[in-house]
């Protein structure tokens, strides 16, 4: 291929996995440069009922007052989907954990299926008279269904509310725990390490000389 350069890069159309779902319902499409604060901005605009910000407050940045006084005026969604392919995958998955901590209640449904990603090779010297080449590859994408009605448990991929919110907690007790058992390792050692050292030095120049104060 080192003759050749990479002209565009096309991602065909997943069909959802999803079908039953109301045909307005929001998709969030994760790439691998997507910003994670902006796609939860809009996420949670959708999912989180906020009061609407004070017109002309100091904490407005450019349009993002305006975009979130347009977002609140929509109504609240009981579906959102988040997709990604690639690198974008992990990424997915952070943002919908991290909306799932927010938006209490919320049931998962996860699918994992393949992407066709169509790459367009143009030859560098056209006058060589080689022709351009068109490579299809298949690359790993996740489907993320979070809802606010029951999902079909029977579902594979399927996560109740709730999950998370015990996991977290289990984290935040080990480190904790972790904490205090580390400051009081090292509180004790120091106290009786030197409470040993003392008593021991006392016994032996006693036992050294019995019968020096004799002479």
């Amino acid at each position: 291929m080192e003759n050749y350069s990479k002209a565009r890069t096309e991602e065909q159309p997943s069909v959802c996995p999803f079908p039953s779902l109301p045909p307005d319902t929001p998709e969030v499409r994760v790439k691998d440069g997507s910003k994670i604060r902006n796609l939860l901005r809009y996420a949670l605009s959708r999912m989180e009922a906020k009061p609407r910000p004070a017109e002309g407050g100091e904490d407005d940045e450019g349009g993002e007052a305006v975009e979130e006084q347009e977002a609140a005026a929509q109504p609240l969604c009981k579906h959102l989907i988040f997709t990604a392919t690639g690198k974008g995958v992990s990424k997915a998955i952070t943002c919908a954990e991290i909306v799932k901590r927010r938006v209490k209640g919320l049931h998962q449904l996860t699918k994992l299926l393949y992407s066709t990603v169509v790459e367009v090779w143009e030859p560098l010297e056209p006058a060589a008279g080689l022709d351009s080449l068109t490579v299809s590859r298949n690359v790993p994408a996740i489907w993320i269904l979070l809802s606010r009605e029951p999902l079909d448990c029977s579902e594979p991929g399927y996560q109740p509310p709730g999950r998370y919110d015990l996991l977290w907690a289990e984290s935040l007790k080990e480190e904790a725990g972790q904490r205090t058992g580390h400051k009081r390792k090292k509180g004790g050692g120091g106290g009786g390490g030197g409470g040993r050292g003392w008593g021991s030095g006392r016994q032996s120049g006693r036992s050294r000389d019995p019968g020096k104060g004799q002479s």
